[in-house]
């Protein structure tokens, strides 16, 4: 991870230049600053959770996007999509097949500006920070995770990882009425996030969660369980943990395959859903739970200025502890 001068991007006709003002770090930038992510190839500029002001508009944008203005406060989808593949038109946009992510497939927002396309770009509500701005993107993953997941009025789930997709997919399991929500980790001072945000905290490093949960819910299991993490242990995990009939959830993409006990699933129905980024849909929402106050990653998140981003990757790797958002100032 180096920090480097270069010059600014240059404006394409239908894109606006953003000065970013808060850029998350995600879990599957780790993996790419580790060498595990295939879409992630340096030289590259990672980011694409970000917020920011836009300082300069293409000519195309009076036409295309009148609503856009200089100095408007935005976040920004970075799910790129066609727009008019089947997907696209089904509003299932992060399953095109051309889909491009900002801070991926083209320079993301680790860096002073950005340039995006003006399709992707929404406007942030009067009153609402640009601190908040940049959780809309992560938030929207763990909204994904609940329309997934389905009803869960008086239902018993499992998350599996505490980390801060695992902490918003509880509190999306939550706003959907389950009856509990089951969180597990190994590191205590994630747990504890859990627990403040009304989890059922399971210690993976001194209980055996599967059978914890076979206890709690009279050796049923879970109706609905979210592997976070994505190791070959975790995804077993949310299988051996779920009821029969009941619906496991592949989140995590720690390693991009693993063995998995077929046996078990055929025999006892287990719907198996993957579970990738976020609509449109999704984006719009989460934009709202976050306006209504309905979820929060806060009080641990972390500002530090972009200079320090290499130091954060490594403690985020190591030993992230009470910190469940680290937003990164250029």
């Amino acid at each position: 991870m180096n920090m480097r001068d270069q010059p600014d991007p240059e404006l394409g006709a239908d894109e606006a230049l953003i000065k970013v003002a808060f850029a998350g770090i995600c879990g599957s930038e780790l993996s790419g600053y580790l060498g595990h992510n295939a879409l992630r190839v340096p030289p590259l500029i990672m980011g694409h959770e970000f917020s920011g002001e836009i300082v300069a508009l293409g000519p195309a944008s009076a036409e295309r996007e009148p609503h856009l203005t200089s100095g408007q406060w935005v976040t920004v989808n970075p799910m790129l999509a066609c727009g008019s593949c089947s997907f696209c038109q089904s509003g299932r946009e992060h399953l095109c097949s051309t889909r491009q992510l900002v801070g991926a497939a083209r320079p993301g927002a680790f860096a002073e500006y950005v340039c995006v396309p003006l399709q992707a770009i929404t406007p942030l509500p009067t009153d609402f920070p640009l601190r908040s701005g940049a959780l809309v993107e992560p938030v929207a993953v763990g909204v994904r995770i609940g329309e997934v997941a389905g009803p869960l009025g008086g239902e018993d789930t499992l998350v599996i990882g505490a980390g801060p997709i695992g902490l918003l997919a509880l509190q999306a399991f939550n706003l959907q009425g389950a009856e509990r929500v089951f969180i597990t980790d190994r590191d205590p001072a994630r747990l504890e996030m859990g627990r403040a945000l009304g989890g059922t905290v399971l210690d993976a490093r001194s209980q055996d969660v599967v059978e914890e949960i076979r206890t709690a819910t009279g050796r049923r299991g879970v109706a609905v369980a979210v592997d976070a993490v994505g190791l070959a242990q975790t995804r077993a995990q949310a299988v051996a943990t779920t009821r029969s009939a009941g619906t496991v959830i592949l989140s995590g993409l720690h390693e991009e395959s693993s063995t998995m006990p077929a046996a078990d699933i055929i025999r006892r129905e287990l719907v198996v859903r993957g579970c990738f980024c976020y609509s449109h849909a999704n984006f719009a929402e989460a934009l709202d739970r976050l306006s209504r106050g309905a979820v929060r990653l806060d009080p641990w998140i972390v500002e530090a200025p972009l200079a320090d981003g290499g130091m954060w990757f490594e403690r985020l790797i190591d030993a992230p502890g009470n910190v469940a958002k680290v937003l990164l100032i250029p």
